[in-house]
C-alpha cells in the first residue's frame, strides 16, 4: 500500500500567510521607525498616539495645500466639535452600516451610593464603565455628519459648497499606523443637483491627483467601498462599487507587494443626507451630495514613509509643493 501525504497547509495558503506577515512586519516596522525618530508618541491604546513638532510641521504643510487646491470652490467655512448630538447621529443612519466603528459618550449620573459602588469595583480591579450612563452624545465617526441638518429644507438650484475640517473616531484599534482610531478628515462637501454632485466629485479627481503626486507620492485612483457591516453590508458595498460611489486615491506606503493604501478619498452619496434630513434644491428635488476627504494623517505618514522623518532632507520639489 502507498500511502500520499499531504501537506497540512495547502501552496496558496501558505503563499497567503506570508503575506501577510510580511505585511505585518513592514507596518510594524514603519510604527516603530515613527517612534523611534521621534515623529508620533505612543499613548498605550492601538491606533492612538500624540504627535510631536515635526509631525505637525508636515501635517499643517498638508491641510494648507488641500486648502489651496480647492480655492476656487469659495466654500463656506463650518467647523464642529468632535462629539455630536445623538439625535443628529441618528438622522445619518451610520449605527445601521458601521455599527462596529461607533462610539458613544457616556458620563456619571448617580449619587453617593452609587458613586461607593463605583469606586468598590474599581478597587477590586473590576471594569466600572457600567456605573456611566450614555450622555446622548456620539464622537463623530465623519466630519461632514453635522453640516446636514444645518443647511434648512432648501438649498439653492447650483447648490452649496462647504469646507469642513475636524476630529472623527472610528472604534477600529490597530497597530498599523496608517488605520489611527482618532483622525482627522478635511472634506470639501457639495449639496445640490445630482448633476451638480456628481461635476463635485468627478471634476476635481484630476486635481487632487495632481496634489498628491506632487507630494512625491505614487497614486492610484480605483473604485472602493465603505467597510459596511454584516452580510448585508456585502450586498451595500458590491452595489458601492458596482455603481462607482466611492474612489479612493491609494498609494503603496508598505512597497509594492503589499496592496496599497487609501490616504483620499471622492464620494458621491447620492440622495441619502438628502432624503434622511429632508433637503431639498429649489426645483423641489432631493437633493444630492458629494465630498472630497484628504486623509490628513494617512497623506502625513505615507510622506514620513516615502520621504523618511527628517522634512528637510526631502526632495526639492516635494518641499516646494508643500511649502515646507
Amino acid at each position: 500500500m502507498t500511502i500520499t501525504e499531504h501537506p497540512t497547509t495547502a501552496p496558496a495558503d501558505t503563499a497567503v500567510a506570508d503575506s501577510a506577515a510580511a505585511l505585518d512586519a513592514a507596518r510594524a516596522a514603519l510604527r516603530a521607525r515613527l517612534l523611534a525618530d521621534g515623529v508620533l508618541i505612543d499613548l498605550g491604546s492601538p491606533g492612538l498616539y500624540g504627535r510631536t513638532g515635526v509631525f505637525e510641521r508636515v501635517y499643517t504643510a498638508v491641510d494648507a495645500a488641500a486648502v489651496r487646491s480647492q480655492h476656487d470652490l469659495d466654500a463656506e467655512v463650518l467647523r464642529f466639535p468632535p462629539v455630536e448630538p445623538l439625535a443628529a447621529f441618528e438622522r445619518t443612519d451610520y449605527i445601521a452600516s458601521f455599527p462596529d466603528l461607533a462610539a458613544s459618550i457616556s458620563g456619571f449620573t448617580g449619587d453617593d451610593r452609587t458613586h461607593r459602588a463605583l469606586l468598590a469595583a474599581r478597587e477590586r480591579g473590576e471594569r466600572w464603565e457600567s456605573f456611566l450612563q450614555p450622555a446622548d452624545l456620539m464622537l463623530t465617526p465623519a466630519v461632514c455628519h453635522p453640516v446636514y441638518g444645518l443647511v434648512g429644507d432648501t438649498v439653492p438650484q447650483e447648490g452649496r459648497s462647504f469646507d469642513i475640517v475636524g476630529d472623527s473616531f472610528r472604534r477600529e484599534p490597530s497597530l498599523d499606523p496608517m488605520r489611527l482610531q482618532a483622525f482627522h478628515m478635511h472634506e470639501f462637501v457639495h449639496i445640490g443637483t445630482p448633476a451638480s454632485a456628481e461635476a463635485h466629485r468627478d471634476g476635481r479627481i484630476p486635481m487632487m491627483r495632481a496634489l498628491l503626486e506632487s507630494f512625491g507620492l505614487a497614486i492610484d485612483v480605483v473604485p472602493a467601498n465603505d467597510p459596511f457591516f454584516g452580510r448585508v453590508g456585502q450586498m451595500l458595498a458590491r452595489n458601492q462599487v458596482e455603481q462607482s460611489l466611492k474612489f479612493e486615491f491609494v498609494t503603496p506606503v508598505y512597497g509594492p507587494d503589499h496592496e496599497p493604501t487609501a490616504i483620499s478619498s471622492a464620494n458621491l452619496h447620492e440622495d441619502h443626507f438628502g432624503t434622511s434630513f429632508g433637503i431639498r434644491t429649489a426645483d423641489g428635488a432631493v437633493a444630492h451630495s458629494a465630498c472630497l476627504a484628504f486623509g490628513l494623517e494617512r497623506i502625513t505618514i505615507a510622506l514620513f514613509a516615502a520621504h523618511g522623518t527628517d522634512p528637510d532632507t526631502w526632495p526639492t520639489e516635494v518641499r516646494t509643493a508643500l511649502a515646507l
